[in-house]
């Protein structure tokens, strides 16, 4: 495939519900509402990252997760934000997408001013459960540990 061409599936109403879904799911985690983001994910959902020594298996251990992370940053005083860019949709099979996208974590303390964090590369398994779309596998590599 070369590097203009799509996968053949792909399709621009497509690529637009994938690039949805990752703001809306951006913004859930951003706004503290852990519950309804760890919903984004499959009940036997992965979150792996290279930052982390084990991944998280599981909606339930994926809340756990986020849920401990936002009430830190909260009590730190500190706002995050997730910056998704060039979202890449490369693979399609049925209601099975594979997508890649930079993300960058941008962390605010109250009166200060903003700071990357983190630059990211964001592979995941999207699939359509009940018509909507959730990640099933999830694989985070932050550039600075590879």
């Amino acid at each position: 495939m070369s590097v203009t061409e799509l996968p053949q599936a792909t399709t621009a109403g497509l690529y637009t519900e994938i690039q949805q879904f990752y703001a809306q799911q951006m913004h859930l985690l951003d706004d503290g509402r852990v519950e309804e983001w760890a919903h984004t994910f499959t009940t036997d959902g992965v979150f792996a990252a290279n930052a982390q020594p084990v991944p998280a298996v599981g909606r339930e251990a994926i809340t756990a997760a986020a849920a401990a992370a936002t009430a830190a940053y909260a009590e730190a005083g500190v706002q995050r934000r997730h910056w998704l860019g060039m979202v890449s949709v490369e693979g399609v099979d049925g209601d099975v997408v594979t997508a890649r996208c930079y993300a960058l974590v941008i962390e605010t303390a109250r009166g200060g001013r903003p700071e990357i964090k983190a630059s990211t590369l964001c592979v995941d398994r999207v699939v359509r459960v009940g018509g909507s779309w959730q990640i099933q596998d999830r694989q985070i590599t932050r550039d600075d540990l590879i």
